[in-house]
């Protein structure tokens, strides 16, 4: 059922497993992005690929312009939740949704030059004025993990300078590059090097250029006088705009997962099983991957009790990692995950038909807000 609004508790400890946003740590990133934004004259939208909770878009579009999507769905919930730019960019547009796709989007990026010739006249024909792209691949790696390198060797993804048709830019406005995850500017540094070098020539018939994602703008120790310079320094010689499209940024540090155990089993070492699951609530612990910080714990060792923390699902392979904690775990003791808002709700699942966490939100008064419990109903329409 959908709770929008209905709901308030006035205590910290809500159910589990629940998303908790922090309203205070995500106005504190806006506040960073729009200072670059000021700065530079730069527009930065959200990449709903990382984060799309719909319910704190009238907070977002105060500061950002606009929103980006990779699919028709992204695409119409930027349109009719956000209600500013919509720029879209995917490896491919089918036939079956292009042409609704035009009601929503306003920038068009497309990944290769035979997309772009199939769809030219379509785009061409609408009643609404879209700015085209193209996605270029400037073969420059900064990413060390290969499965989010989107330059590394045999990428689908871009237009590489060997295969760019210079004389198919007849209504190409704009070009697109990615190459970042989770980097600092000095990596945007480097590229934009390697994007002058291969592209520069094409910058003059050029109204904008998308920066792309991965810029983690606002981590604490990120180089923003860089960024700043370098966009600045850009703008000067190519008076063209420039966007940026973070979709980590916005929610970094912005949100906790909150779970309980609800077991405590011994094999060869003490096991928590807790009423999450890295399979199915963060998945990215498997995908990448990585360690989530769990307030208060440690690592193994490191406090006086180890315990291996695994989820509700039935994979044997859905283990959390192995943490320690001042004092004993025991049945009903909470565990927060830090930074759970970015690449969690937009790519968790109902795996073994574990419920998705409810979603809430911590108000700057430290009341919490249920904006969304999830149930059968939710497991049961993605099926058939």
């Amino acid at each position: 059922m959908d709770c929008r609004g209905l709901k308030k508790l006035s205590k910290p400890n809500t159910h589990t497993p629940c998303y908790i946003l922090e309203e205070e740590a995500l106005l504190r990133n806006l506040k960073i992005l729009d200072s670059v934004q000021k700065r530079t004259g730069s527009k930065i939208i959200m990449a709903l690929k990382g984060f799309a909770m719909f319910s704190v878009f009238p907070l977002i579009r105060q500061y950002l312009c606009g929103i980006s999507a990779s699919s028709i769905d992204e695409a119409r919930l930027g349109y009719e939740e956000f209600g500013r730019e919509v720029h879209v960019c995917s490896p491919a547009y089918s036939d079956s949704e292009f042409d609704e796709l035009l009601n929503y989007a306003d920038h068009i990026v497309f990944n290769s030059f035979s997309q772009w010739k199939r769809f030219k006249a379509t785009v061409a024909g609408s009643k609404k004025k879209i700015m085209c792209g193209i996605r270029i691949n400037p073969e420059h790696s900064e990413v060390k993990i290969a499965l989010y390198d989107p330059c590394c060797q045999f990428s689908r993804l871009g237009t590489t300078r060997n295969n760019f048709e210079e004389n198919e830019l007849d209504g190409i406005s704009g070009i697109h590059f990615h190459n970042l995850c989770e980097l600092n500017s000095d990596s945007l540094l480097r590229t934009l090097k390697v994007v002058e070098d291969k592209f520069g020539i094409f910058f003059a018939r050029l109204k904008w250029i998308n920066f792309g994602g991965g810029h983690h703008i606002t981590r604490e120790d990120y180089d923003i006088d860089l960024l700043c310079n370098l966009i600045n320094d850009f703008k000067k010689q190519y008076p063209i705009e420039v966007y940026l499209e973070p979709g980590e940024a916005i929610a970094l540090n912005a949100g906790v997962l909150e779970a309980s155990v609800i077991d405590i089993i011994y094999n060869k070492m003490n096991i928590a099983i807790l009423d999450t699951s890295a399979a199915a609530h963060m998945p990215d612990v498997l995908e990448m991957p990585y360690r989530p910080v769990i307030k208060g714990a440690g690592t193994s060792g490191e406090f006086k009790h180890t315990y291996r923390l695994g989820g509700a699902t039935c994979l044997a392979g859905d283990i959390i990692g192995d943490y320690s904690f001042p004092e004993p775990l025991k049945i009903g003791s909470k565990i927060v995950f830090e930074d759970m808002a970015h690449y969690t709700m937009v790519k968790n699942n109902t795996f073994n038909g574990i419920s998705l966490p409810s979603i809430a939100i911590r108000k700057k008064t430290g009341d919490i807000q249920i904006i969304k419990k999830f149930g059968y109903e939710d497991y049961k329409n993605r099926l058939s």
